[in-house]
């Protein structure tokens, strides 16, 4: 890939918190970069913990509904709303507008959580097939903000500096950590109490959607204001970016469009092209774990000393060491940058597939909750390395293309995995 050419002149304002324009191309400053990770972190944290939350809560749903698998089916419903929203925006993402795109998701995030609550309260905590639908059909508007925001804020950091990525992975990471902590804190406090699952599962959701307004305003009001941030959508709209527009109108800077501008943008299908095995690595990558985790790991481990709590642990060592895994890329050294190396790494992991299997069967929980651990800690890492590494090298208007590209195939792993999942159910005969 050739560098990227130089800036073409485009703004009306001048400086920008100490940062200077030489020939109209604004100079990079690193003002507000450990308040953007930030930032980027907590929007993490906020693209999946409401459904996080539902994954975390599944003990509830299995109460409640103990016939109708719902940490399967409710992923099952998820998935095909969040594939197929992603398809149609990846393909239109050029034309519409990023801010608009992030602050409905968030919204809708946070809408889907109070429902969850008010539907609980409606039906007073009780089963059957009305509720159960009801549940699925709030669990699809999850499918859908996800598409929203996970594109649309992978494309608006894939234009930014990796670190943005990085730090925005490790949020999603961390929600599904923050979730299973505070499922052990609340069943724990409230598992003597008359309908303490139930108690604790509404303290739950309500933690979850006051975690989706924080991001709606810190999207809305913070980030756009962020002197780097500013600076790398300016970038972008140089380049031809025409999604930043909304940001940088919302951070008090007009731009005007360069009729002349004559850069020659990779189409899609070269993009889909050039970047297969990054695109097919992280489908393969979800593939393996959504066939594993959360389903087999709520149904198929057995019993064991730990009882109720078995579950809940598992989920719980999954997502720290998936969170863990987010970090590891910050150490240069364990850093996978080779195409061939990441395509080997997540080939490999398919041998946890007999791994798992044979472990259930034959193992104990120690062994489980060790696999389980190392599930999670490779997932995080690979996803990191392959959505930090394909963006390189290209221009801004194509890095939001394949950001968007690159989700779109992980919500597609999602799926195939969710679907391989039910095999487990087949194998073992426990329709």
């Amino acid at each position: 890939m050739e560098p990227h050419s130089s800036l073409t002149p485009y703004l009306q304002g001048s400086t920008m918190n100490g940062a200077t324009e030489e020939s109209g191309a604004p100079a990079r400053t690193e003002q507000g970069k450990f308040t953007a990770l930030a930032v980027c972190w907590v929007l993490g944290l906020g693209s999946l913990v409401s459904w996080n939350s539902m994954l975390t809560i599944s003990d509830y749903y299995y109460q409640l509904f103990p016939h109708y698998h719902p940490s399967r089916v409710l992923t099952l419903v998820y998935q095909p709303f969040a594939l197929g929203v992603i398809a149609i925006l990846a393909y239109h993402e050029a034309k519409i507008d990023t801010r608009w795109r992030n602050i409905r998701g968030y919204a809708l995030f946070f809408i889907s959580t109070v429902l969850l609550i008010v539907l609980d309260l409606v039906t007073s905590g009780k089963g059957g097939i009305g509720p159960y639908i009801a549940l699925c059909v709030i669990v699809g508007s999850f499918g859908v903000a996800d598409a929203f925001v996970q594109g649309g804020m992978v494309g608006d950091l894939s234009l930014m500096c990796p670190e943005f990525i990085q730090s925005f992975m490790a949020g999603l990471a961390a929600s599904g950590a923050l979730t299973s902590g505070l499922r052990l804190i609340t069943k724990a406090a409230f598992e003597d109490f008359h309908s303490g699952l139930r108690k604790g599962t509404i303290l739950f959701l309500s933690i979850s959607a006051a975690f989706e307004f924080l991001c709606v305003v810190l999207y809305a009001i913070v980030f756009p204001k962020i002197p780097l941030v500013k600076f790398y959508r300016k970038k972008a709209a140089s380049e031809g970016s025409k999604t930043v527009s909304s940001d940088l109108a919302a951070a008090g800077i007009q731009i005007q469009s360069n009729q002349e501008d004559k850069t020659e943008i990779l189409s899609k299908k070269q993009l889909f092209q050039k970047n297969m095995d990054y695109l097919f690595g992280v489908y393969l990558i979800y593939v393996l774990t959504l066939s594993i985790f959360p389903g087999f790991l709520y149904e198929n481990t057995g019993e064991h000393q730990l009882g109720s709590w078995y579950p809940l642990v598992l989920i719980a060592m999954y997502n720290v060491w998936d969170l863990v895994g987010r970090y590891v890329p910050l150490i240069n050294c364990l850093k996978l940058e080779s195409r061939k190396g990441l395509l080997i790494a997540i080939l490999s992991r398919f041998l946890l597939v007999p791994a798992f299997y044979f472990t259930a069967k034959y193992g104990d929980q120690g062994w489980m909750i060790l696999l389980t651990s190392f599930l999670g800690l490779s997932n995080g890492h690979l996803t990191v390395c392959v959505f930090t590494a394909a963006p390189k090298g290209y221009k801004a208007p194509e890095q939001n293309a394949l950001g968007n590209l690159l989700v779109m195939f992980l919500l597609g792993g999602i799926f195939s995995g969710v679907a391989l999942d039910w095999l487990w159910i087949i194998g073992n005969g426990s329709f």
